[in-house]
C-alpha cells in the first residue's frame, strides 16, 4: 500500500450507499480512478456479512495500491489480511482494535473537535478522520466543524489528517485553499454518474 503520507483521496463504500451485489464494481472503479484508501462501512450489519465482504474486495485491493480499511470491527482484521480498521469516539480504543487484530495494522480515528484530534495522536492513531465539516447525512447528529478549524488542526496535529462530511467537486477547493491536504468522499463519489472521473477530477485538484 502507498504510505499514508502519500494518500490523498479516501473513499468510503458504504453498505449505506451502495448494494451489496454492487461492491466490487464500486471498489473497482475507485481503484482505477486512483483513490488511495478504501474503507468498507456497513451499520447494522454482521461481522460475518462484513468479513465476506472485506475478503472479497480485498481480492481487488490487494492486486493495487490500495489500501482496504474496515469500519469499527477490528477482529475482522485477524480473519482476513486487510490493512487497517477504522474506529469512532465510541467504538474499540485504538489499542484494543490492535490487540483483536494480533498484527500490525493500520488504525484511523473519527475526531469531531481539535480536542479528540490531539487525543487521537496521543492514543497512536495512524490518521485520523476530522469532520463533519459540512452537514453530511451520513453523520446527521453532529454539527459541522467549518472550514475555519482546518488550518488550526494541521499545524497542531502530526498525522495524516482526512477532512470529511460533505465534501464534494464543488466545494473542494474551498477545503483545499483552507489548508486540507486530504479528504473522504462518500456519498459524492458514490452518487456520481461516472466513479472514475469524479475521482480522477479530484485527485487533479488534491495533487
Amino acid at each position: 500500500m502507498r504510505t499514508l503520507d502519500e494518500c490523498r483521496l479516501y473513499g468510503i463504500i458504504d453498505l449505506g450507499y451502495v448494494e451489496e451485489s454492487e461492491t466490487t464494481r464500486v471498489a473497482e472503479e475507485m481503484i482505477q480512478g486512483g483513490v488511495d484508501l478504501i474503507q468498507l462501512r456497513g451499520k447494522g450489519k454482521s461481522i460475518h456479512e462484513l468479513t465476506a465482504h472485506a475478503a472479497r474486495l480485498h481480492e481487488l485491493t490487494r492486486k493495487s495500491a490500495t489500501a482496504l480499511i474496515v469500519n469499527d470491527h477490528a477482529e475482522i482484521t485477524s480473519q482476513i489480511p486487510v490493512e487497517g480498521v477504522h474506529v469512532g469516539q465510541d467504538d474499540n480504543s485504538i489499542e484494543l482494535a490492535r490487540r483483536k487484530a494480533g498484527r500490525e495494522i493500520v488504525v484511523g480515528k473519527s475526531t469531531h473537535s481539535l480536542e479528540q484530534a490531539l487525543a487521537a495522536q496521543r492514543d497512536g492513531a495512524d490518521y485520523i478522520g476530522f469532520g463533519p465539516i459540512f452537514a453530511t447525512p451520513t453523520k446527521p447528529d453532529y454539527l459541522p466543524i467549518g472550514l475555519a478549524e482546518i488550518s488550526r488542526v494541521h499545524t497542531e496535529v502530526n498525522l495524516p489528517i482526512f477532512c470529511i462530511g460533505g465534501i464534494n467537486l464543488d466545494n473542494l477547493q474551498s477545503l483545499i485553499d483552507a489548508g486540507a491536504k486530504r479528504v473522504v468522499m462518500v456519498s459524492a463519489l458514490l452518487k456520481a454518474h461516472n466513479i472514475v472521473d469524479y475521482a480522477r477530477c479530484a485527485t487533479d485538484m488534491l495533487a
